[in-house]
């Protein structure tokens, strides 16, 4: 593993834990007068490693999701003079927040410019293990293909069927929006809070069918289970805490229909992964869509050998225009805050990519807690 130095001598030094893509987020830190080391490692790296390159001086540090930052490395970071973290993620389950607010620690996210680039996948995932496009492909490639045959491959129709979400959020919202209306899918979600920009669009959708279309509806569930009971599909878009860890288990599996679809393009822990697999050979036209998995990058036992479980290694972000973003707000979090700029009240993805950087930080989750002026 090697450290390569940009920006060499400035007034700030900043850690980052892999190689981003594109060059505006090296550019960012450069303006904001960061020196900044960059390591070129394919593997996740330990704590002990990470502690090692900040050393005695570091101002900021930019990780990823596969990084346990916690007391020990915020202690580091502080030790070392530090005053900002980005994760590069929307999600920060890998980060003990309280640990960096305790030590004055700004910590960064980059929320927004993931949001439709992840949905696109959660439908790719929807209609990959719909039609069997991977086992198709297989097949094919296998020179098993002899000819059209009327049973061959035969999959599941989702026109007019029941689209539920488990979580109605940004990219949920966004997932229903691409998938519902063209396939004339009712909507059932299940989120803490109620989604009505959603519910108005489904609405408007409906009045927009055309003569002697099929209605369609958008309407919040008490429960997980009613999404369960209810849904041809199973979208899962939560964060990943202790009340959703092992969301779907067993138990809630089994409530399912038995040619139902589960997509999850969230956490992989939300789903007991073992359970899954044991479903899945259980009911062979149950169908399962992943992303992400529980013990990344591990498989369950027996996963990668089902059919009918479409696996794709964590790449639902993975666009260009996507990392570049990503990788900018990162790097705008940090310098936003080691130059002392007010943090966004609402992320404007757009401002940050092009043109002129706005002076304020994106997202800084522990804004509040810390104090930090807002712009």
């Amino acid at each position: 593993m090697n450290w390569t130095v940009h920006h060499r001598g400035g007034r700030f030094r900043v850690v980052v834990t892999k190689t981003l893509p594109g060059a505006r987020w090296l550019e960012v830190l450069g303006a904001a007068g960061c020196e900044v080391s960059v390591s070129d490692s394919r593997r996740p790296l330990t704590a002990a490693e990470v502690r090692e390159e900040l050393g005695a001086r570091c101002d900021g540090a930019i990780g990823q999701l596969t990084e346990p930052w916690a007391e020990e490395l915020f202690e580091a970071l502080k030790a070392a003079g530090g005053r900002a973290y980005s994760n590069y993620a929307v999600g920060y389950d890998n980060v003990k927040v309280a640990e960096a607010t305790k030590r004055g620690i700004a910590v960064g996210n980059t929320p927004g410019v993931l949001t439709e680039t992840t949905a696109e996948m959660a439908v790719a995932l929807l209609f990959a293990a719909a039609r069997r496009v991977p086992e198709s492909e297989r097949y094919l490639r296998a020179g098993k293909f002899t000819g059209w045959l009327p049973d061959l491959f035969l999959g599941k129709r989702l026109w007019g069927g029941v689209l539920g979400l488990v979580g109605a959020g940004r990219i949920g919202a966004a997932f229903a929006r691409m998938v519902a209306p063209g396939h004339r899918m009712d909507v059932i979600y299940h989120d803490l809070h109620r989604n009505a920009e959603l519910e108005d669009f489904i609405a408007a959708s409906s009045r927009l069918g055309g003569p002697g279309a099929r209605p369609i509806s958008c309407r919040r569930a008490s429960s997980v289970e009613e999404v369960l009971r209810e849904a041809d599909v199973v979208s899962l878009h939560v964060l990943l805490d202790p009340s959703t860890r092992h969301l779907l288990d067993a138990s809630r599996l089994a409530l399912m229909k038995p040619d139902a679809i589960l997509v999850n393009t969230s956490r992989g822990p939300v789903i007991d992964e073992a359970a899954l697999v044991e479903h899945l050979r259980k009911n062979p036209d149950f169908r399962a869509g992943l992303d992400v998995f529980e013990r990344e990058p591990a498989l369950a036992p027996g996963l990668a050998e089902l059919e009918n479980a479409v696996i794709v290694p964590h790449i639902a972000s993975a666009t260009r225009w996507t990392r570049e973003g990503m990788a900018t707000l990162a790097a705008a979090n940090v310098a936003g805050v080691l130059n002392g700029y007010p943090v966004a009240r609402e992320v404007n993805v757009e401002e940050f990519l092009a043109g002129p950087l706005p002076r304020k930080a994106p997202s800084i989750v522990n804004a509040r807690e810390l104090s930090l002026p807002v712009a």
